[in-house]
């Protein structure tokens, strides 16, 4: 009893050092979306720089997953995540001293390469966990990915709110700190990292058992468990060397897996399309079309990470009970309906510049003697006005402007859109966020898994970056309004295919779900 309690809090203890891998990742992810304005006018950036300082993490996330892998195998678990675990801080450092647009690219590429760190801490969760609780291990993953984001939220919000009463802390130098502050997360999560042991897996996969041994040792098991555990897993690597990448590769797009990829592909398409990168990298600006103050956006943004926190919990304690198929459906209904709510509050929103509007401009600390040009006129549509303002501000002054001339001049029912944004964080963590690696973990056998997890990823990955890259031009160029309901057309559309193909796979084991999906492989 002794020992199994032991092997179960060093197993948790050595997981959750693992998976803070993903709080880092979320905490990245986020606090870019606070520094984009100050950003944006310190370095005068367009529509397309804008998607490009976003956008960029994603390829680096691109080109790490066809890597990964390969060092993940040749150097062990641990010693890539304590790699990662610089690599975020290098990203951090260059990040936050940028003084040009390409430099801060290259900062955040890196940190991109870094959010690998999501695929190595599940893999190394799943080698180190006890077998009756991996699936729970796995999914703190990608609690705590939001409990990062949560945390980015927060810190941008005391910046923000504080920078009128910090002597040190101005419009110009504020993004620097947002991007900075990560360095400590960073630094903890690298001291932790040290305390781990190696994967024993990776360990006899080298032929090193007595390391192996070891670690178990460690861990509180008894020996005549650990001799069972190697043993099993001797056999598991025996099995798995049959099976190089290249005949991976030749089984995954083999005519009897066409339908599986067809789902992998439709489900990471649809994943990362439905704009869930629109609102978390950009959430401030998205709070700023509604017309508030800038810091009300970033107060928002603290519960819009709240609300993510919350519902991915619903998703890990009910994936269960209601299962994959009827979560995905759901949540993709509700996503569609989130984002006609979103759309229509800003379909029926109007823009007046009068002379009340551009009084409220001026408490706001912004030049209005370029703006009575416009005096009196109306817009039906935010492009229009965006168009009018980008005639006469520069392209510095133009981010820091125009959140308080939308805030002044709108005429908005801000309850649509804020209804449409909560509710949308709400339905996609509490179904294809978190649902997508539980599907994939399950429709690709083992005997396929390592290339053809990758493999979705990366699908997934360009989804992601398609939205981060273009979300600022749409917005300029299509407005708040259809920019929405195009994410709202892509769940709707996802949901109809979802309906027809994805199956239920609660209760399943993982082969009894290989011979309905592909029966030809089992024959």
């Amino acid at each position: 009893m002794k020992d199994t309690h032991t092997q179960s809090t060093k197993a948790i203890k050595y997981s959750l050092i693992a998976a803070f891998g993903g709080f880092v990742f979320g905490l990245d992810a986020a606090n870019i979306s606070g520094a984009l304005r100050y950003v944006s006018s310190q370095f005068e950036l367009t529509s397309l720089q804008t998607g490009n300082v976003v956008g960029c993490a994603i390829v680096g996330v691109i080109i790490a997953l066809f890597f990964t892998g390969t060092l993940c195998q040749k150097f062990g678990r641990k010693k890539v995540l304590v790699g990662i675990a610089l690599t975020y801080s290098l990203s951090t450092v260059i990040s936050a001293f940028a003084v040009s647009y390409p430099m801060l690219v290259v900062g955040r590429f890196i940190g991109g390469v870094a959010f690998a760190s999501i695929t190595v801490s599940a893999m190394y969760i799943g080698e180190i966990a006890p077998a009756n609780k991996r699936g729970q291990f796995v999914s703190v993953n990608q609690l705590l990915i939001t409990l990062g984001s949560l945390f980015a939220f927060v810190v941008n919000y005391f910046f923000v709110k504080n920078m009128g009463s910090i002597e040190w802390l101005n419009e110009a130098n504020i993004w620097r700190y947002m991007l900075g502050f990560e360095i400590v997360p960073n630094i903890i999560w690298f001291s932790l990292l040290m305390t781990i042991p190696e994967s024993p897996r990776w360990l006899m996969s080298k032929k090193r058992d007595e390391e192996a041994r070891a670690v178990f040792k460690g861990m509180g098991i008894n020996n005549a468990d650990t001799e069972v555990v190697l043993n099993d897993i001797k056999a598991t690597i025996q099995e798995d060397s049959k099976n190089s990448a290249l005949e991976q590769l030749k089984v995954l797009f083999s005519k009897p897996m066409r339908f599986v990829v067809l789902l992998a592909v439709c489900y990471a398409v649809v994943q990362g399309a439905t704009g869930m990168n629109a609102v978390l990298f950009y959430a401030p600006t998205v709070f700023e079309q509604i017309g508030m103050s800038v810091e009300n956006s970033f107060l928002q943004t603290i519960v819009l990470g709240a609300v993510s926190v919350l519902f991915t919990l619903v998703a890990i304690f009910f994936v269960e009970k209601l299962g994959r198929r009827t979560l995905t459906i759901t949540g993709l209904l509700l996503i569609a309906v989130a984002h006609v709510s979103i759309w229509y509050g800003f379909e029926n929103a109007t823009y007046s510049l009068n002379s009340e509007a551009i009084t409220k401009v001026a408490e706001q600390k912004v030049d209005i003697t370029k703006l009575h040009v416009f005096e009196n006129k109306i817009y039906s549509t935010d492009v229009a006005l965006k168009a009018d303002l980008a005639t006469i501000y520069s392209k510095k002054e133009l981010p820091v402007v125009t959140g308080a001339i939308i805030n002044a001049s709108i005429n908005i029912s801000p309850a649509y859109v804020l209804f449409g944004l909560f509710a949308f964080l709400a339905a996609f963590n509490m179904s294809i966020g978190p649902i997508m690696w539980v599907i994939f973990s399950e429709i690709f056998s083992s005997r396929v898994r390592s290339v053809a997890l990758p493999f979705a990823a990366l699908v997934q990955s360009i989804s992601s970056w398609s939205i981060q890259q273009f979300f600022p031009w749409q917005l300029e160029n299509m407005g708040a309004a259809n920019t929405f309901l195009y994410y709202g057309g892509v769940a709707i559309v996802g949901c109809i295919v979802m309906a027809f193909i994805l199956p239920e796979t609660k209760g399943k084991s993982i082969e009894a779900i290989e011979r309905d999906l592909v029966p030809e492989l089992n024959k």
